[in-house]
């Protein structure tokens, strides 16, 4: 597996992982602000840098590159296999109002044999990305892995971008298929929240859109929670995510996208199931750094490699927006448990898919970090 990592700030590329990928790359990862990937030029530098390559990029909310995570950087992350391939499928969004539908689209548009994995890179917020993920599951063969997440647009929440091979359209979801008998493909999916206030019951919602927990407005018992937090609604939420759990399973985190004071209601990145139990969550730094390290570490179960090529790490923007100036040492701890010659990449994201475990199914989750890593025997 060759791979090639190249930055781009302040107007100029430096290339931070050098090798021999560029001209013969199969796929590119492209994270970066909305409005470079929205130039045209852009996508003139990147064809040029990898001529052979299928190129995705997302609008995030933080470009990880190394050790370091950026703002408005533009992060191009190229590689290829010596015994495997790639493919693309895309859909837009107005192809139906039903992400499931989407999901199983897109799946189908990738061809079956010989597939390993799947990369899914959406738009952040019109997607409900619960319904998206059972639609692409659902349409996979047994045992095919699926890991990405949801395009970010720093805390603004007002428009994201995806991309492939050139600045339009933008309003869509793009699978990357990986495929070959030689890779090993891990996965790995931790919070660190902790958990405050009683559990309540979602007693009204309809798809991602929470209407009432336990009979009461779910914005109004939001907004009494947070306090004076509350003005900042939707961007304060994310400092104070919900998470929610079924009879059976792991609790899962959701974080909000948008609020209608009218409706005094609450839209979020998932699925929000009448029934389901829900419970504030507040930050812990060194939870958070902590389960960061316990996503790499689970990723590498069952690959038999220790320090693989290549880690697509997916962050939550409400983990950046806790951590602050610590922000990196959530990257490190990965660093940490791979070692120096993996090579690193990611974003922050509006929402991360994986399964918390190889074993477990996959699901949304927010406010993870979601760790991939890519190897070639």
């Amino acid at each position: 597996m060759h791979i090639e990592q190249h930055v781009k700030m302040n107007g100029a590329w430096t290339a931070t992982h050098a090798g021999p990928a560029s001209q013969a790359a199969q796929a590119a990862l492209v994270f970066g602000p909305a409005a470079l990937l929205e130039d045209r030029a852009t996508w003139v530098e990147l064809s040029g840098k990898f001529p052979q390559a299928r190129i995705i990029g997302c609008s995030t909310a933080g470009e990880i590159a190394g050790v370091h995570v950026h703002d408005d950087a533009l992060v191009a992350t190229a590689f290829s296999f010596e015994h495997g391939h790639v493919a693309v499928a895309r859909v837009a969004l107005t192809a139906d109002p039903d992400c499931k539908v989407l999901g199983a689209q897109l799946a189908a548009g990738l061809p079956h044999e010989g597939l390993v994995h799947v990369l899914v890179v959406s738009e952040g917020l019109q997607v409900n990305g619960s319904s998206l993920v059972e639609g692409l599951v659902a349409g996979l063969p047994a045992g095919v892995g699926v890991t990405g997440g949801l395009s970010g647009d720093g805390a603004r929440f007002q428009r994201t971008v995806v991309c492939v091979d050139g600045p339009t359209p933008t309003e869509q979801i793009v699978v990357l298929g990986l495929y070959g008998a030689r890779l090993r493909v891990g996965c790995g999916s931790r919070g660190g929240w902790d958990p405050f206030g009683p559990e309540r019951r979602i007693t009204r919602s309809v798809g991602n859109v929470l209407h009432e927990l336990d009979g009461e407005p779910a914005l109004d018992l939001y907004k009494r929670y947070l306090a004076d937090h509350a003005a900042r609604l939707p961007a304060s939420g994310l400092l104070f995510p919900l998470a929610i759990r079924g009879e059976t399973g792991e609790p899962v985190v959701r974080t909000i996208l948008a609020v209608d004071e009218a409706a005094r209601t609450l839209t979020f990145a998932g699925t929000m199931p009448v029934g389901h139990r829900a419970r504030l969550m507040k930050a812990n730094v060194e939870h958070l750094v902590d389960g960061a390290s316990s996503a790499a570490q689970t990723s590498l179960a069952g690959t038999e490699i220790a320090n693989p090529a290549l880690a697509i790490l997916i962050s939550c923007v409400g983990r950046k927006l806790v951590l602050k100036q610590r922000v990196e040492e959530e990257v490190e701890a990965v660093r940490d448990v791979f070692g120096a010659e993996t090579v690193i990449t990611g974003f922050y994201s509006y929402g991360e898919v994986a399964p918390f475990s190889p074993a477990a199914p996959c699901e949304l989750h927010n406010q993870t970090m979601t760790v991939t890593t890519i190897s070639e025997r």
